[in-house]
């Protein structure tokens, strides 16, 4: 029981938070040798991080639905097209990534992202008030969608990768942290489909209480890890969270070739 809750605590916050969930639950996996099927754990996982984005963002979120045809929608899906196209293209990559210490590589790399991306960001300006008409080119946004695809890999940040690199391409803090988050929504059930497609063939390792405990942790973390970061990126400066990736990946590379911890 402790060891799902655990799991929903990272995937709520890592999954928000510049610093990839999918890195953390991969060494969370090695720390307590992890080998039973984990899809189902997965699938429900992703369930809650969408749910905790759609109750954050659930006003902007009812105006795109209205207005099927806007902006910001059309932005969403240019991004998304090269995100998937990444995915697919590198599916056989990323998954052997995910079998291997690839993650503590992809920290480094996060941890750049973020620090470039504080250097190349621009002051905030102007702040889009309506939902529907973000501050975003189709150019910005079909980067932002590039990042989002690379972010695929354990260790570099989904979040963190978008959100970096929108500032990178001087889109304001508060449109670039908005885009983000609404740009998780469709890479989230996409995944969710994804993983579904497994679950026929998968041997279940969690019961129901447990899968449902682990949801709740997630969803209610999430809930809070995304509202941190909004406020966040509007006040403090990304490179906080390269120290941390810094400091665990040394200490992973100095676990991995001289401590041994596990």
């Amino acid at each position: 029981m402790w060891l799902v809750i655990l799991i929903g605590l990272i995937q709520g916050f890592a999954e928000f938070l510049p610093i990839s969930s999918s890195g953390h639950l991969v060494l969370i996996y090695d720390i307590f040798n992890v080998t039973e099927n984990t899809i189902l754990l997965s699938i429900i996982l992703h369930v809650a991080t969408l749910f905790a984005v759609v109750f954050v963002y659930w006003k902007d979120i009812v105006v795109l639905i209205k207005n099927p045809f806007c902006k910001t929608n059309k932005l969403l899906v240019t991004a998304t097209i090269p995100t998937v196209v990444l995915v697919l293209i590198f599916e056989k990559f990323i998954n052997n990534a995910f079998s291997n210490n690839f993650y503590i590589i992809g920290f480094l790399i996060t941890a750049i992202v973020l620090v470039v991306s504080e250097r190349l960001s621009k002051k905030e300006s102007e702040k889009s008030v309506d939902v529907s008409n973000l501050n975003i080119n189709y150019k910005q946004a079909l980067i932002v969608g590039v990042a989002q695809g690379i972010a695929s890999v354990p260790g570099i940040s989904r979040s963190g990768s978008t959100i970096a690199t929108a500032l990178m391409v001087k889109v304001d803090k508060s449109d670039a942290t908005k885009f983000s988050f609404l740009l998780s929504i469709p890479i989230i059930i996409a995944s969710f489909c994804y993983e579904l497609l497994k679950v026929e063939s998968a041997t279940f390792s969690f019961g129901v209480v447990e899968l449902f405990i682990g949801f709740m942790v997630a969803f209610l973390v999430g809930i809070v890890a995304v509202k941190f970061m909004i406020k966040f990126v509007k006040q403090k400066k990304l490179y906080w969270f390269s120290i941390y990736l810094v400091l665990i990946s040394v200490f992973l590379i100095l676990n991995e070739y001289l401590f041994k911890l596990w």
